[in-house]
């Protein structure tokens, strides 16, 4: 197990590198210098050139690239274009948002999730399954940002139980008014995260129902709960397990698109603005802490299933991956 960890944080390493590698590349693809972040309209060759200077596009894209990285290896996002800030710090003062907004969110889904995919399965012949599994394919296809305004509608202009938008300049100094704020989105992200994971663990959960071995368990006395408990719950947990690793990465991700719906100051909109202004500094650090941020929860997801899983740990002890 110990070789495998080290093989797998081996392959984290490579995977965060050629992301950034390629994130890099692609955004010196797009149109636009990124020196017009520093110019006005009607900029005179001169002023171009001394702002190519400043930010250090003028320079070859090797020396860019070796320069950019090494900053990297460091941790050093490099400085905004626009506002000269370092771009860790103000991707950290955000995270305050975009990281509890992620977390509430996946914990309602899967609080929503489970039960009511087990019911789905477990009730599969009675009204109610079908009726579940059916809502859970609806909440798949509406859009995340379509149930976010509907929600901001109802409860935030009709009932104006809760706002509509925006965060607390003090962040977390007052928690009750920090999740007032973010009642709305963790609801948004929640529903339709919970919808997908529904699906799965009903899945998972029919596998386990019609399985032999809950059967024979059954057959040598066992009750329908602790049979589940010794033999059933573990075989499902393992396909979840890494469904909910995806699903908290995509979490994540979407957790910046709800910021901009709400108006949150969080990675969100960091990243719209700095698209906006050709911020490449701003945009590469955002895309880099995202990146890294999915492939840590996939390394997380991959560990989880080899404990839970006595064959997959058996796999790593064989020496096969």
């Amino acid at each position: 197990m110990a070789l495998y960890l080290l093989r797998r944080t081996a392959f984290l390493i490579g995977s965060l590198f050629l992301a950034a590698t390629l994130l890099f590349l692609l955004l010196r693809l797009l149109p636009g210098d990124p020196a017009n972040a520093l110019l006005s309209v009607g900029a005179t060759p001169e002023q171009i050139a001394a702002a190519r200077r400043q930010i250090g596009s003028d320079r070859p894209l090797p020396e860019q690239y070796l320069s950019w990285l090494g900053g990297l290896v460091r941790f050093d996002l490099g400085a905004s274009f626009v506002s000269s800030l370092p771009v860790g710090q103000e991707i950290a003062s955000r995270l305050v948002v975009t990281v509890p907004l992620t977390l509430l969110s996946f914990l309602l889904a899967v609080v929503v999730a489970v039960p009511v995919g087990f019911l789905a399965a477990y009730r599969a012949d009675r009204w109610y399954g079908p009726l579940l599994n059916g809502i859970a394919q609806l909440g798949i296809a509406v859009p995340v940002f379509w149930i976010g305004m509907l929600l901001v509608t109802v409860f935030a202009l009709q009932l104006r139980v809760l706002p509509a938008g925006g965060f607390p300049r003090d962040d977390w100094a007052y928690p009750a008014d920090a999740l007032t704020s973010l009642a709305l989105p963790i609801v948004t992200i929640a529903l339709v995260m919970s919808a997908s994971l529904i699906r799965y663990v009903r899945s998972a959960t029919l596998d386990v129902l019609g399985s032999d071995y809950l059967r024979t368990a059954r057959a040598l006395g066992s009750s329908f709960v602790g049979a589940m408990w010794r033999h059933g719950l573990r075989n499902a947990a393992v396909p979840v397990i890494a469904i909910l690793g995806i699903e908290l990465a995509t979490t994540f991700l979407g957790a910046v698109v709800v910021e901009s719906v709400f108006a949150l100051p969080g990675l969100g909109g960091m990243l719209v603005k700095g698209i906006a202004e050709h911020d490449y500094p701003v945009i590469q650090g955002i895309l880099v802490v995202s990146t890294f941020a999915v492939l840590v929860i996939g390394f997380a997801a991959d560990i989880a299933q080899r404990l839970v899983d006595p064959r997959l740990r058996a796999h790593v002890a064989g020496g096969r991956p």
